[in-house]
């Protein structure tokens, strides 16, 4: 099949639908992604889909199986634990740094919150899951590094896989409260504040996570065939043979 697009915008429109997707709460862990589906979706070669996908595997967004195929990645509870570290040190950073508030920027904060408000009001989950990631990131445009937002996006999304894994609960107002006091803070002109209120509120996720049982990788094919649920070894019992608490689960400040 022929490209009908120039050599790097079909693989930059293959990965931004997919990484949008993911943080629309859209696509799932685990989702298989077909080689030659997107390349009929996209009107592009196999191979342009390819490279768009080795692409997506360096940042961490979806990995391939030997004559299996591409999916979206399943973050272990060890890689969500790594990936809420690592957004910790780059927003707390991010927030330092930040000297002013622009009325710019602070209009677009004001708008977004209130995007929040309406769909808790509407009780629309997709959207509220999406609303929640994209507060960090246009904290992160703020800034007006591009690198921080892309290395932001990445995250996020790899965070709203976390949730979908391991958050049995979806605590909207929580979150809405967290940023509501992060947007106060900017605004107050204390990016000091800001940041140990961002530190706060991703230690709140992350608490609300259950990271002590592993997914069923056979739950969606397992409730096809209308078998019953299987008990998964937790983490701690597979990384500790004495089978003591998994310690990496416990908050840490």
């Amino acid at each position: 099949m022929q490209d009908s697009h120039t050599s790097e915008s079909p693989q930059k429109t293959i990965e931004e639908t997919i990484v949008s997707g993911i943080l629309s709460a859209k696509i799932r862990p685990g989702t298989r992604l077909s080689e030659n589906q997107l390349a009929t979706l996209f009107s592009v070669s196999r191979t342009r889909v390819r490279e768009a996908m080795m692409r997506l595997e360096t940042r961490g967004i979806v990995h391939v199986s030997p004559r299996r195929g591409w999916f979206v990645v399943e973050p272990s509870a060890e890689e969500a634990i790594a990936v809420y570290e690592a957004r910790r040190v780059i927003e707390a950073g991010l927030l330092r740094s930040m000297r002013v508030l622009t009325d710019e920027g602070s209009k677009a904060l004001d708008v977004h919150l209130n995007e929040e408000k309406t769909a808790m009001a509407a009780g629309d989950r997709q959207r509220l899951t999406y609303l929640m990631g994209d507060f960090h990131i246009r904290i992160a445009e703020l800034s007006g590094n591009a690198i921080i937002v892309d290395i932001l996006r990445d995250l996020t999304a790899r965070t709203i896989l976390i949730s979908m894994l391991y958050q049995s609960e979806f605590h909207a107002a929580q979150s809405h409260d967290g940023h509501c006091r992060i947007f106060e803070a900017m605004q107050a002109g204390d990016f000091v504040r800001a940041a140990e209120l961002s530190i706060e509120h991703l230690d709140e996720v992350e608490m609300g996570l259950d990271l002590t049982t592993r997914p069923d990788p056979l739950s969606e094919l397992r409730s096809s065939l209308s078998l019953p649920p299987k008990t998964v070894p937790s983490v701690s019992q597979l990384s500790d043979p004495k089978n003591h608490n998994f310690k990496g689960a416990t908050k840490t400040c």
